[in-house]
């Protein structure tokens, strides 16, 4: 930019594929606004719209501003292929500008501009026209740019996979309930006739609860009711008989029975993994995209079952946390996008505690139980994943940011948050392709690499372990 400033160039054209992250957005205006002011030009920056890469997802956004004033603004997320931004700038007036103050770069060496013509398309701009639109100045922004990023990723990713739909393991949990919820909003905003919305998620959403002697009447009414309230084709199965033969096979191998006491894990696991070929042969015969349904929080410390939750060819929520998600959904159930408005159905899934529902009824089994608080596990995540910092480190800044959690609870956490990180990074490689929604994503194909043997920070955690063996239990 320095370069074309110092040899008389009037608009400054940035030509750019800047993909979404949370508050991306405003750090490109101040890119724009200053790259005006400092160069005394025009400056038209386009940026790319939609999902091209599978990933990344580019959310538009022209600007044109003009000695560090914005002089136009163009709408983001859009579901068009094409959008012009226009804005009326007085190239004199930059030229007065600019020759009025020096100049903080150095004169090129002298060459030729080549001038191009260009036809312009239509445009009657008023004076200034930044199109900036009420949800992005609302007290909610986050949550609608992640609905509204999320949506055209979906949107387009089956649109240029040619399938003709998604279909979701729908368990009556959050995971699920928001994958749904984020596919019918992408119907929605898509949709050039409102009224035809309905019809179009009811041919392009498919779900299925599918239940085991573990789950219960209250996640299949909460499924149900999403379901409905959606728009879907819902479908209910009874998978019992099929976790009963895997497990008769199991049993034969092993000349014993399988019992709780010994086998936890493993009977969790064949439950989930025998959800999975139903709803995989209903996107085969749907020409559909099934959609995995785990979280990021999950992917940091392995809380999923391969070829379970984990099934899928696309992760659309892989790249967000589960406390933000949780409060998305409540957020959804409430309030909703702008334009769209809530979706009450969601209320019967946030009223429920988070559970794999894996486990016997009388086994009280929840999330938050296996693993430990949501919001505490995101805050070790942003530590060891964005900041980089040791479990030491990563342990002082806990006991700053949760005062009235005790020590050696929190430092239980970062020891288990560590441990259970280092020994699944397989899982992370094998997840279906997520969005990237920030600078904490865990995908090692474009974003986070971790060996998949390492050492699982042994010294630093026996060391952390000793410091915490020394201090009092904390109080009850």
């Amino acid at each position: 930019g320095g370069d074309l400033a110092a040899r008389g160039v009037d608009v400054l054209l940035n030509p750019s594929a800047s993909h979404f992250a949370f508050g991306k957005h405003e750090v490109r205006k101040r890119l724009v606004l200053e790259g005006s002011r400092a160069f005394g030009v025009a400056y038209v920056y386009a940026n790319l719209l939609g999902n091209e890469a599978g990933r990344a997802i580019y959310d538009g956004g022209a600007l044109i501003a003009s000695l560090g004033e914005l002089r136009a603004a163009g709408p983001r997320f859009g579901f068009y292929d094409q959008h012009v931004t226009c804005a009326t700038v007085d190239v004199d007036a930059t030229r007065t500008s600019g020759a009025s103050r020096p100049r903080p770069f150095a004169a090129a060496e002298a060459a030729e501009l080549v001038p191009v013509a260009f036809d312009f398309p239509p445009c009657d701009p008023s004076p200034v026209t930044v199109e900036t639109a009420d949800w992005e100045q609302g007290p909610h922004t986050k949550e609608e740019e992640f609905t509204r990023a999320v949506a055209l990723g979906l949107h387009d990713y089956r649109r240029k996979s040619h399938s003709s739909g998604f279909v979701v393991s729908l368990s009556g949990g959050a995971d699920s309930a928001a994958t749904a919820a984020l596919v019918a909003t992408a119907f929605q905003l898509a949709a050039e006739d409102p009224d035809h919305a309905r019809d179009a998620i009811r041919a392009g959403l498919c779900t299925a609860y599918q239940a085991t002697r573990q789950s219960s009447q209250a996640t299949r009414d909460a499924a149900r009711q999403v379901a409905e309230a959606l728009g879907a084709e819902h479908h209910e199965f009874e998978v019992d008989a099929l976790v009963d033969g895997y497990l008769a096979l199991g049993e034969q191998a092993l000349g014993r029975p399988l019992a709780w006491e010994t086998d936890d894990l493993a009977l969790q696991n064949i439950q989930a993994r025998s959800r999975a070929p139903s709803v995989w042969l209903l996107a085969n015969v749907r020409r559909a995209l099934l959609l995995a349904t785990s979280n990021r929080s999950e992917a940091a410390v392995g809380y999923a079952t391969m070829d379970g939750d984990t099934c899928g060819g696309l992760s659309p929520i892989a790249g967000i946390d589960k406390a933000f998600l949780l409060s998305w959904l409540g957020w959804m159930a409430e309030i909703g996008p702008e334009g769209l408005g809530p979706l009450p159905a969601l209320s019967a899934v946030t009223a429920l505690p988070p559970t794999a529902e894996l486990r016997p009824a009388d086994r009280d089994q929840t999330d938050e139980s296996d693993l430990m608080p949501y919001p505490v596990l995101d805050a070790i995540e942003r530590a060891a994943v964005r900041d980089r910092l040791a479990p030491r480190e990563a342990f002082a800044r806990l006991r700053a940011d949760f005062p009235d959690r005790g020590p050696r609870t929190l430092g239980a956490w970062v020891v288990r948050f560590y441990r259970l990180f280092a020994i699944n990074q397989w899982k992370r490689e094998r997840y279906a392709p997520s969005f990237h929604l920030d600078d904490e994503n865990l995908d090692p194909k474009t974003w986070w690499r971790f060996p998949i043997l390492s050492g699982g920070f042994a010294r630093e955690l026996a060391a952390l372990q000793a410091e915490l063996d020394q201090l009092p239990a904390d109080p009850e």
